[in-house]
């Protein structure tokens, strides 16, 4: 007779491993959309902060380094290979000289006209096999099993 220990013992095929197949996919999209954005001259690190910074400019570099998911001490030096690109400049906050803030160039902004429409594609092609309610049930899914996981923040 097998227990519920037994059962959690059993080998885990990869092609049953939620964790196994997350990754997976995970890694084929970034590999796609790090090929086309090199295309652009975009190293896939930048491709992160821009995007935060597309949607919030002007943001603390801590809370850029936070919602990119990044310490603040790494994420110094990849801003600084952002700002030789010349792509961000830094303001140091003039109320509190502790913060700095982020704001993208105008070379930075035009990138996300360049950018965006790769990574359409790409997620375009993640999901081509699926109709349009099965695309919306898989990225429903998607956060639900994220969901059930405490945040790091």
């Amino acid at each position: 007779m097998t227990t519920p220990a037994d059962a959690l013992a059993d080998p885990l095929p990869f092609d049953d491993s939620v964790g196994f197949l997350v990754r997976d996919l995970n890694r084929a999209i970034q590999r796609h959309l790090h090929s086309r954005l090199q295309a652009h001259g975009v190293a896939p690190g930048a491709w992160y902060f821009l995007r935060v910074l597309w949607q919030e400019d002007g943001i603390t570099q801590r809370e850029l380094a936070r919602r990119v998911g990044m310490m603040e001490p790494t994420a110094v030096i990849a801003l600084r290979g952002i700002e030789e690109q010349g792509w961000i400049h830094r303001v140091r906050s003039g109320t509190d000289r502790r913060k700095v803030h982020i704001f993208l160039t105008p070379g930075g902004q035009a990138l996300r006209e360049e950018l965006m429409p790769e990574a359409h594609l790409v997620n375009a092609l993640a999901v081509q096999d699926m109709s349009p309610d099965e695309q919306l049930m898989f990225k429903a899914l998607l956060r639900r099993a994220r969901a059930n996981f405490p945040t790091s923040d």
